[in-house]
């Protein structure tokens, strides 16, 4: 009898531990880069917390996260622009938390006043133009895209693309509604064509002679020139970086970011995933994998990026660009930017 209850005993014990040791952090994620699961593997076999992915679009994940409500799974929020990691937290979806070490590592421009959700990676919006039909030296901000002599050659992604709004958010914020809305007019018709696709499409417009400047994220080039697929790399090459407006507020970023979500059931093991996720070890991984500049200012930029040069970015707080937002929206609707 003695034998058996012992036997029972340890049985229980080890069953306790064995839950104790299954430690967990669910992530919902709008990335979808290697090189990020790549990082949650890492992120694993260091610390034995199982990363959980479920990857969809960020309205998708917002949206889920509302329905969901205090029943949620998810410990964290991923996604890119500050406009998305703003709408989330307007939507009180995340939970303002205090690290020391995210304090640390990320500096505050790049994180929201409440610490709801900070930057993890930045990209810039660049110009990419053609080598062949333009001189670097005609090109200088995002407002002389104005001018009439881009008139059918420039290149862009539609109203409803983040990047766009957030962009159009940082010229609200340094010239007002008025002089924003002429110029969201004067670029529309300056386009060589209707916006349509993504970054990597206006790339190869601009490589197939359809336009001469296309308006792109800056890691979208350098995964193009480091992909397998020989068009995709030919049609990178074809363009040239340009930073527009080093001579006064500097060049518009956008970040991916991520928060703990407000019911997260795992919020100590969500912390220590940011908290990873801001390290040298995965900043250098994000910056020489997936061609993105890291925020933690300790950590070098790849060969790459290194080669295009150092740029000055505009230094407004990011998170005012998730407060002009919608304002950004309004203008692009009223003036047929579709």
């Amino acid at each position: 009898m003695f034998k058996a209850i012992l036997i029972l005993i340890i049985g229980v014990l080890i069953i306790s531990c064995n839950g104790q040791e299954q430690e967990i952090v669910n992530v919902y994620t709008h990335r979808h880069y290697e090189a990020d699961q790549q990082l949650f593997d890492n992120f694993t076999a260091q610390t034995g917390i199982q990363v959980n992915v479920v990857s969809a679009s960020a309205d998708e994940l917002i949206q889920k996260l509302e329905l969901e409500g205090a029943g949620s799974p998810a410990d964290v929020l991923i996604t890119v622009d500050a406009g998305r990691l703003h709408r989330a937290e307007e939507k009180d979806l995340l939970q303002s938390i205090d690290s020391e070490i995210l304090q640390e590592n990320i500096p505050q421009k790049y994180n929201s006043p409440s610490n709801k959700w900070f930057g993890l990676t930045y990209r810039a919006r660049i110009l990419a133009y053609s080598k062949e039909r333009v001189d670097p030296s005609e090109l200088s901000t995002y407002e002389a895209l104005a001018d009439d002599k881009w008139e059918g050659r420039l290149l862009t992604r539609s109203s409803e693309n983040i990047y766009n709004q957030s962009l159009l958010a940082s010229i609200l914020e340094a010239h007002g509604e008025e002089k924003t809305t002429e110029w969201a007019k004067a670029v529309l018709s300056n386009m060589a064509r209707s916006p349509k696709g993504n970054d990597r499409d206006q790339v190869k417009a601009v490589a197939s002679g359809e336009g001469d400047v296309a308006i792109v994220n800056t890691y979208y080039i350098g995964i193009m020139l480091n992909d397998s697929n020989i068009e995709e790399q030919r049609a990178a090459e074809q363009v040239g970086i340009f930073f527009p407006n080093q001579e006064d507020r500097g060049t518009h970023i956008n970040i991916s970011g991520a928060g703990v979500t407000k019911y997260a059931p795992n919020k100590g093991n969500a912390i220590k995933l940011l908290e990873f996720l801001s390290g040298k070890e995965a900043q250098t991984l994000l910056a020489d994998i997936n061609f993105e500049y890291p925020v933690n200012p300790e950590v070098e930029h790849s060969p790459l990026l290194k080669n295009w040069g150092d740029f000055k970015s505009d230094d407004i707080a990011l998170y005012k660009l998730g407060n002009k937002n919608r304002e950004a929206v309004m203008i692009f609707d009223r003036i047929g930017w579709k």
